[in-house]
C-alpha cells in the first residue's frame, strides 16, 4: 500500500459523510419521527435479509490476483453467483450488541482479516481507507486514499465497528515520500442499523432509516488524548459506558477529555498525575480517600 506520507504525519479533518457532525437536512422536507425500538427491529429483518442473500468476494482473497487491492466487496447471490456463500454462513462473521440511547441495536462486523497491528481504543484516530454502501449496494461515500477520522466524531456504527480491527504492524517511508504499509493490516466489513448512523436524519445519498454498510481497510492506530492532559481520552470515560461526553467531574460542562483540569481545582491535571518514561500513567491518592488527586477538589497545593 502506498500513500503520500503527508497522510502519516497529519490529522485530516475529513468532511466524509462518516462523520456524526455531517448534517444535510437544510431544504429538506420534515421527515416522520419513528420509534427508535420499532426501527430497530425492521431494519434488524432487513440486514438479517441482507446477510442470506449475499456474499463477498472471497475467492479472490483466496486465490489473489495481481494487483488485487484487498477491498471487500459484496455482491446478490444469483445467476452466476448462485452458488456463493451467503455472509449470514460465514465463520468470520461477527454479532455485536451495541446500546444507543437506551436502544439495543445488532450490528455485524465481517473480518476477512483482523490485522496485526496496535486496535483502536474508541477514542482513538485511525487511518483508514472505505467504502460506503446502503442494503442494495449503491455507494453513498468512498476514499480509495486513507485518510485520518477520530472515532469520536464518527457514527456510532462505524466506530463500534472498526475497533475490533488492527492496523498493520508496520510501514517503511519511501526516498519520494511514499509509504508501504506491511501487508497484515486489517480488512473487513461493517453493516449495522440506521440507529446506528444517521437514523431520520436526511443525508446526501442516503434515504432516512437506511441501514448501512461500509467496506474498511484499517492501517494505523493513534492513541488520542485531546486535552493533552497526560490521561489518554479512553481512560477518561469514568463510567465505562464509551461515551466520553457524560463524565465531568468538576460540572464546568466541559467533559474530562477535553477539561485540562478534570477537578477544577486550579492545578492542572497533568501536575496532579506521574507520567512514566514508558508512557504509563500513575494516577496519586494524596490523601488516601480513594480518589485521585486529580479527580478529588480537595487535593492541591
Amino acid at each position: 500500500m502506498r500513500l503520500n506520507k503527508f497522510f502519516i504525519l497529519s490529522l485530516i479533518l475529513a468532511s466524509s459523510l462518516i462523520s456524526c457532525n455531517d448534517d444535510d437536512s437544510r431544504n429538506t422536507p420534515q421527515i416522520e419521527e419513528r420509534d427508535p425500538e420499532e426501527q430497530a427491529l425492521a431494519d434488524a429483518d432487513s440486514i438479517n435479509n441482507f446477510l442470506d442473500t449475499h456474499f463477498y468476494n472471497y475467492e479472490e482473497f483466496e486465490n489473489p490476483s495481481d494487483g488485487f487491492d484487498n477491498m471487500v466487496r459484496i455482491d446478490t447471490i444469483a445467476g452466476d453467483n448462485a452458488d456463493k456463500t451467503p455472509l449470514s454462513e460465514e465463520e468470520n462473521l461477527m454479532m455485536k450488541t451495541v446500546v444507543r440511547n437506551d436502544v439495543e441495536y445488532n450490528m455485524y462486523v465481517l473480518k476477512v482479516r483482523e490485522g496485526e497491528g496496535q486496535q483502536p481504543k474508541f477514542t482513538d484516530s485511525t487511518l483508514v481507507s472505505y467504502r460506503g454502501e446502503l442494503l442494495n449496494l449503491s455507494a453513498f461515500d468512498n476514499a480509495n486514499t486513507p485518510v485520518w477520522f477520530d472515532l469520536t466524531t464518527l457514527i456510532r456504527g462505524f466506530s463500534a465497528g472498526i475497533v475490533e480491527f488492527k492496523g498493520a504492524s508496520g510501514y517503511k517511508v519511501n526516498p519520494d515520500n511514499t509509504v508501504d504499509f506491511t501487508d497484515d493490516y486489517g480488512i473487513g466489513a461493517l453493516i449495522f442499523p440506521s440507529g446506528l448512523g444517521y437514523f431520520s436524519s436526511s443525508q446526501t445519498s442516503i434515504p432516512p432509516y437506511s441501514p448501512l454498510v461500509f467496506n474498511v481497510q484499517l492501517y494505523r492506530v493513534n492513541e488520542t488524548d485531546h486535552d493533552r492532559d497526560g490521561i489518554p481520552s479512553w481512560m477518561e470515560d469514568l463510567n465505562e459506558n464509551k461515551n466520553i461526553l457524560d463524565d465531568d467531574t468538576d460540572g464546568d460542562e466541559t467533559p474530562n477529555f477535553a477539561d485540562a483540569d478534570d477537578d477544577g481545582d486550579g492545578k492542572p491535571t497533568r501536575e496532579e498525575i506521574i507520567i512514566n518514561e514508558d508512557g504509563s500513567v500513575e494516577f496519586p491518592d494524596s490523601n488516601g480517600n480513594g480518589t485521585p488527586d486529580y479527580l478529588d477538589p480537595d487535593t492541591f497545593e
